[in-house]
């Protein structure tokens, strides 16, 4: 037998018999990451609990306090410094429980004795004595003088033992779905922080410098400072449908004030956005465009897309943006135009028309004529049966410039009156001719600079008229149907 001395007289106070256990149990995690060997066992055996690894056996020289070089290079492992195992042989003494722990190197229990040269101070020593089991796989510690609570306390500082589901790893961490309480941080699999208003629990596996810097000695109470960025960087890692769901499903509550904390951030709202316009039909909106388009809302889910109410913020971050494997993000912007170009038309020839609309239709060339220079993009003037709607307004357009077809296309309805028709046919040249959109600025000045044109035109024929005398000249009488 031989006593080696602890250098402990009482230490941590607050630690409770489960922050021992951890230690232990931690100690046996680490030993089975490191040597890839099969789980850990937890078991009860009589009066006694059982925690064994099944890797290379501890040795009395992994009591002392030093830096684990092998724990140092793998940044999945949870120890690093050796402390850990002594501070639980101190608990386990303070709190009167009975330890001891074996391997095929010895046996190893605490008690505690005079400090060698020091006699009237009394220091933790662990007694080693030789080994039982030389064949003997792993490490086996035995308590004694622990309940059942004390070791499922423990064991719920594990993400392992948890019972929380992982829902995606990142090269940052773990994305895991929260139990109904809270939701929990963990570093590499050991719980340092509870977060209440969490939407979900992460295990953190890359660790920064801030968290490097807080992480302390009873691996609790780790301040949400030192954690957000790695948590950030997990959600923007994260490509799963899940997560991205659950996280749209959130951003309804952001106008109510309810959301959880993850959404108070612009990146991870945008992120989300990104992975689910991916992976389905969504329509992104906000609760005011919500309001003025219901018909198209409607059509939107007719047409089986899911709709997803977004702040105002977030629209202005989305707009134009692509997803994550480039495919256009669909705002309202976006639907609009994917529905314009999906869209058929129900042509119809003049042969096919009422008396009536032929008498309107008939003035086409003179429409042309008077417009001016017709753009040469413009190969077709067409006449169909069925437009496309105009979610703006709400209602079915009535004309379009289709630059795939290179056609102006006139909702059949025009042709009831002649100022209609020819009003909507040069609204549409001057779409054709310019490129510009119907409410822009470019559109609009495009717009009263041709009426200006028109206007001139009629001036100069008036003037014309009254410097010949004549009743009426050619040019005029172009015009004369406008005021019918």
């Amino acid at each position: 037998m031989k006593k080696f001395d602890l250098n402990i007289e009482k230490i941590l106070e607050d630690w409770e018999m489960h922050h021992a256990i951890r230690e232990i149990i931690a100690n046996a995690l680490d030993e089975q990451l490191l040597t890839k060997t099969k789980d850990i066992e937890i078991v009860k055996n009589g009066s006694s609990w059982i925690i064994r690894d099944f890797g290379r056996g501890i040795r009395y020289s992994h009591l002392t306090q030093n830096e684990n070089q092998e724990k140092l290079n793998n940044t999945n492992v949870i120890g690093k410094f050796g402390i850990g195992l002594k501070d639980a042989l101190a608990t386990f003494d303070r709190r009167g429980a009975v330890v001891s722990a074996k391997s095929k190197h010895g046996l190893i229990s605490i008690k505690k004795y005079p400090k060698q040269g020091f006699g009237d101070i009394l220091t933790l020593h662990a007694i080693i004595e030789d080994p039982i089991e030389i064949d003997f796989v792993g490490t086996e510690f035995e308590l004694r003088g622990v309940t059942d609570e004390d070791i499922e306390s423990a064991k719920k500082l594990f993400l392992k033992f948890s019972g929380e589901k992982i829902i995606e790893t990142t090269k940052h961490g773990q994305v895991v779905k929260r139990d109904e309480n809270q939701g929990n941080i963990y570093i590499n699999g050991v719980k340092v922080a509870e977060e209440d208003n969490f939407l979900f629990s992460y295990n953190i596996t890359k660790l920064s410098v801030p968290i490097k810097k807080a992480l302390n000695r009873e691996r609790s109470n780790v301040g949400r400072s030192a954690y957000t960025e790695s948590v950030k960087k997990i959600l923007l890692a994260s490509k799963e449908h899940e997560v991205a769901e659950i996280l749209a499903k959130d951003l309804t509550n952001i106008n109510e004030g309810t959301a959880h904390d993850e959404l108070t951030w612009i990146d991870v709202q945008e992120h989300s956005v990104k992975i689910l316009n991916q992976k389905g039909k969504y329509l992104f909106i906000t609760s005011v465009e919500a309001m003025l388009h219901p018909d198209m809302i409607d059509h939107a889910k007719t047409s089986g897309h899911e709709v997803i109410t977004i702040p105002e913020n977030l629209k202005a971050k989305i707009q134009g943006q692509t997803d994550i494997i480039g495919n256009p993000i669909i705002d309202i912007g976006q639907f609009v135009e994917n529905y314009n170009d999906s869209f058929e038309y129900s042509f119809i020839d003049s042969e096919q028309f009422m008396d009536k609309e032929k008498s309107v239709y008939q003035h086409t060339e003179k429409i042309l004529a008077i417009f001016g220079e017709i753009p040469n993009k413009v190969k077709h003037i067409r006449i169909s049966a069925m437009m496309r709607k105009d979610f703006s307004e709400e209602e079915e357009t009535l004309g379009c410039w289709d630059d795939k077809t290179s056609s102006i296309v006139l909702a059949r309805k025009t042709l009831g009156s002649l100022p209609e028709y020819s009003g909507t046919l040069v609204h549409e040249l001057i779409h054709a001719k310019t490129g510009y959109r119907d409410v822009t600025r470019e559109f609009e000045n495009s717009l009263t600079g041709k009426i200006g044109d028109l206007y001139c035109k009629i001036a100069a024929a008036h003037n014309k008229t009254n410097s010949l005398g004549h009743q009426k000249a050619p040019l005029l009488r172009r015009f004369a149907f406008w005021r019918r």
